[in-house]
C-alpha cells in the first residue's frame, strides 16, 4: 500500500532535482559574470591611470629635450656679455703717507724707471681699479682692467682675450696683460701683501711689467703643477712705448712647478727670463754735485728671475691661521747708450717676506729688500753721475685687518734706504675696498 506512494515520491524528486541544479548554476554564473565585470572595470581604470602618467612623463621629457637642444644651440653662437654674468668689480684704494723725506725719489746707482717709489706725502687717493671679466663664448674668455690714477688719468692695465678650449692643456692669450714672469708680476696691486712692490721689481721692471703681445702657456697633465710659458710683445717696459717696428721688442720664457706637501703645506717655484730693448727709458739719478738729473737709456736689457713660495694652513684650512713665506731673486744685465754715451751694467736684487695670519681677519708681515750695485760702466757719464757702489735696502713691517674678502685696512712702517744720501722713515695707512664680483686670485 505504501510502495506505490514511495515510488511516486521518488519519481517526483528525480524530476525536480535537475531543475534545482539548473537554478543553482544560473545564480553562480551570474555571480562570476558580475565579478569578471568588476575586475574588468578595475583593470581598465588602472590602465587609463598608467597611460595618463605615461603621457605626462613623455611631455616633461619632451620639454627637457627642447630646453637642452635650445641650450646647445645657444652655446654655439655669440651672446651678449651680460648673458654670462660678467665679473664687474671696482677696487677703491686710498693712502695716508707720513715720510721723513720729501717725495723726490730715486734708487741710488740704478737706472730705474716707471712707477717707482712710495708716492706723495699726506693724503692720496691711491690707484683705483675697474675690472670687467667674462666668458665670450665656449672658445674665448676676455678681460679689461682700467687703472684710475690719483692725477685723474686713466690707464689700461689689461685688455685681452684668452682661449678656453684648446687641447692638450694649451692656452693662448693676446692683447695687453701682465707678464707671467716671476711670482708677483702677474698680480694686481690690490692683492699685494704690502703697500708697495719690492725694490728689485721697482729697479728692474719699472715696478711691474705689462706688455702688448701674445702669450702661450702649457699646463702639464700631471699630479704636480707644471706650467711652461712663452711671450712675445712690443716691449712696453718702465713707462716706455716699445719699439716702433714690425715684429716685437720683448720676449720672455717662464716655468712654474708646485705641489702639496701633506694636507697642511703647499709650494711653488719658478724660473723666468725676460729680454727687452728699451728706447729712451727715462730715470732719475744724482749728479756729482748732488743735484737731480734725468738719464735716458736705449739698448738691450736682460732679466733672470727665480721665485719660491711656501704656504702653510692647518689641514688646509686658512680661515683662522696661516703662514706664507716667499722670496724672489732678480738679476739684470744691460748694454747700450746712456745720454748718448756707452753704458753697461750687471746688477741684482732680492727680497724675502713672511705673512702670518694669527687669528681670523688679522695678518702681520715682515719684508726685507736688498739690491746689489754690481758692476757698472758709465763711460763718459761717470764724470757727471754719482757712482759710489751703494747697495740700497729696506725693511718693512705691516699689520692689516680684513673684515671680509672685500675689504682691508692696513698699517705699514718702513725704513727705506734706497737713497744713499737720505734714509726715509715711512708710515702708511691704507684702505682697499672691493665693490662687485671678483674672480679668485692666483696661488
Amino acid at each position: 500500500m505504501f510502495r506505490p506512494k514511495l515510488t511516486a515520491c521518488a519519481v517526483a524528486l528525480a524530476c525536480a532535482f535537475p531543475a534545482l541544479a539548473s537554478a543553482n548554476d544560473s545564480e553562480e554564473m551570474e555571480k562570476l559574470r558580475a565579478e569578471i565585470q568588476q575586475m574588468k572595470q578595475s583593470y581598465e581604470s588602472r590602465i587609463q591611470s598608467l597611460e595618463s602618467r605615461l603621457q605626462q612623463t613623455a611631455a616633461v621629457a619632451g620639454q627637457a629635450d627642447i630646453k637642452a637642444e635650445a641650450a646647445a644651440q645657444a652655446s654655439t653662437r655669440p651672446t651678449a656679455s651680460n648673458a654670462f654674468n660678467p665679473d664687474i668689480s671696482l677696487i677703491l684704494s686710498g693712502t695716508y703717507a707720513n715720510r721723513s723725506r720729501d717725495s723726490d725719489y730715486h734708487i741710488s746707482g740704478f737706472q730705474a724707471a716707471g712707477e717707482i717709489g712710495p708716492g706723495t706725502r699726506g693724503f692720496s687717493l691711491g690707484e683705483s681699479e675697474l675690472g670687467i671679466y667674462a666668458s665670450i663664448d665656449p672658445s674665448f674668455y676676455g678681460g679689461l682692467n682700467l687703472a684710475l690714477a690719483p692725477d685723474n688719468s686713466v690707464g689700461v692695465e689689461e685688455a685681452f682675450i684668452q682661449t678656453t678650449s684648446l687641447p692638450y692643456g694649451i692656452t693662448l692669450k693676446a692683447g695687453r696683460f701682465f707678464s707671467g714672469i716671476g711670482y708677483l708680476n702677474e698680480q694686481h696691486a690690490h692683492t699685494w701683501d704690502f703697500v708697495d712692490n719690492p725694490l728689485a721689481y721697482q729697479a728692474f721692471l719699472g715696478n711691474q711689467f705689462g706688455d702688448d703681445g701674445v702669450q702661450l702657456k702649457w699646463l702639464a697633465p700631471s699630479d704636480l703643477f707644471l706650467e711652461l710659458g712663452a711671450e712675445y710683445g712690443r716691449g712696453r717696459i718702465a713707462d716706455t712705448e716699445g719699439r716702433d717696428k714690425n715684429g716685437g721688442g720683448a720676449g720672455s720664457l717662464f716655468a712654474h712647478l708646485g705641489g702639496d706637501a701633506g694636507v697642511s703645506n703647499s709650494w711653488r717655484a719658478g724660473l723666468s727670463y725676460l729680454q727687452t730693448a728699451p728706447q729712451d727709458r727715462q730715470s732719475n739719478d744724482l749728479d756729482a754735485a748732488g743735484g737731480y738729473v734725468t738719464n735716458s737709456f736705449t739698448g738691450n736689457s736682460r732679466v733672470w728671475m727665480a721665485d719660491f713660495v711656501w704656504k702653510w694652513a692647518p689641514n688646509g684650512n686658512a680661515a683662522n691661521t696661516s703662514l706664507k713665506l716667499q722670496g724672489e731673486y732678480l738679476h739684470r744685465s744691460e748694454n747700450g747708450t746712456l745720454n748718448a754715451d756707452r753704458y753697461s751694467a750687471t746688477q741684482s736684487g732680492w727680497y724675502a717676506q713672511g705673512i702670518y695670519q694669527f687669528m681670523p681677519h688679522w695678518r702681520t708681515g715682515l719684508r726685507y729688500d736688498r739690491l746689489d750695485s754690481g758692476d757698472v760702466d758709465y763711460g763718459l757719464n761717470a764724470a757727471n753721475l754719482a757712482n759710489t757702489g751703494y747697495d740700497p735696502k729696506r725693511l718693512t713691517w705691516m699689520l692689516d685687518y680684513n673684515p671680509s674678502e672685500f675689504s682691508r685696512i692696513r698699517l705699514q712702517i718702513s725704513r727705506d734706504e734706497s737713497r744713499q744720501e737720505a734714509t726715509d722713515n715711512q708710515v702708511f695707512i691704507q684702505y682697499q675696498m672691493n665693490l662687485g664680483a671678483h674672480g679668485a686670485h692666483k696661488y
